[in-house]
């Protein structure tokens, strides 16, 4: 999927460059940029061939996110939801289009599947066909374990909405604190350099991006997308000689954890990408207390996928721009589900 990583990140670049004089700089709002690309690659590597569909379907969930914002922050009423309040119309109008469309791609993509046709280089094919073959193996067992169409739809949305929006806040976030601190651009963008040169950058290259990787931590550690992880206890657990009964839910606050001095130091509010040179497990002083992706069985599935997508991006951005805060940025993180920009990320670009 690198490639068509590249192509979404090659088209930023590409509009950028067209957009800043070669005598002077460009001054905007790197922020809504960003979540550009970042829907683009997710088409792209979620739907492949499906790709004008999926960003129609990414438009859709923008949209009832935005109209469900502002009532999840407000008090919560039990089934309110369920109420024919306008609002409530409306998200339900959204949901039904997004999986007709997506129940439609299934339908198209499980046909060919089954004619030996079908493509397996994005998610939804890879998915396609893990789940056929895991309700072959288990045909004529008591238990099919493979997932129906409407599990699928779910499983598309989740592409969606765990992979566009974090990515596209860690992006913004890293371009905010490189701005912030130009010697470690400067470092930054000489690795890059020394790995990659000006050509696009490749798998073997990625994974030698060791200053990269040190800033990416450091910047998932202070501006996590998520502010908190949720979970509910299934059965009765003793946690700390306290017993919580079964459905009890624990909220897991990521960034004051990742802010505590007694598991960072007294510097913990400081950007010091150099506390990840020897790794994560040597970063802090107490085991676990970095989880941007949360930890254990439960650990984020796009992790992976996520990391190289920023050091595709950010590699791509470094080797042919230089920035700085404008004078018109404000330093405002707001937790809207996800850390961002409340008043966007304004920066001056150059080109090299």
């Amino acid at each position: 999927m690198v490639p068509a990583l590249s192509r979404s990140c090659g088209e930023l670049i590409r509009r950028w460059d067209k957009m800043i004089p070669d005598e002077g700089y460009l001054e905007l709002d790197v922020f809504p940029e960003i979540q550009n690309v970042t829907q683009d690659a997710i088409s792209r590597t979620a739907f492949g061939s499906s790709y004008e569909e999926g960003r129609r379907i990414f438009q859709l969930l923008t949209e009832k996110l935005h109209l469900v914002m502002p009532s999840f922050h407000s008090v919560y009423i039990p089934g309110y939801r369920f109420l024919p309040t306008p609002m409530n119309k409306k998200v339900r109008q959204i949901e039904k289009e997004v999986e007709r469309i997506l129940r439609g791609m299934i339908e198209e993509r499980e046909k060919a599947l089954r004619m030996g046709a079908l493509s397996k280089d994005d998610l939804l094919g890879i998915l396609l066909e893990s789940n056929m073959k895991e309700g072959e193996e288990e045909h004529g067992k008591s238990k099919n374990r493979g997932m129906s169409t409407e599990d699928v739809i779910e499983e598309c949305k989740v592409f969606y909405t765990a992979g566009q929006e974090t990515t596209s806040v860690l992006l913004t976030w890293t371009m905010i604190l490189l701005a912030m601190y130009p010697n470690w651009q400067t470092k930054v963008r000489e690795e890059v350099l020394r790995v990659f040169g000006k050509n696009t950058p490749d798998m073997d290259g990625l994974s030698r991006l060791n200053i990269v990787t040190m800033v990416l931590y450091e910047v998932l550690r202070l501006y996590p997308p998520g502010a908190f992880l949720l979970r509910k206890a299934c059965k009765t657990v003793e946690v700390g000689g306290i017993t919580y009964p079964s459905g009890m839910i624990f909220l897991l606050p990521i960034l004051l954890i990742h802010s505590d001095q007694e598991f960072w130091g007294e510097d913990a509010k400081e950007f010091k990408p150099e506390r990840f040179a020897e790794g994560i497990s040597k970063a802090s002083k107490v085991a676990g207390a970095f989880l941007p992706f949360s930890a254990g069985p439960r650990v984020c599935i796009g992790q992976s996928f996520a990391l190289i997508e920023a050091k595709i991006a950010l590699s791509m951005i470094l080797q042919r721009f230089s920035f700085e805060l404008s004078p018109s940025y404000i330093h405002a993180p707001f937790n809207l589900l996800i850390v961002q920009p409340q008043h966007g990320a304004q920066l001056k670009l150059n080109k090299l």
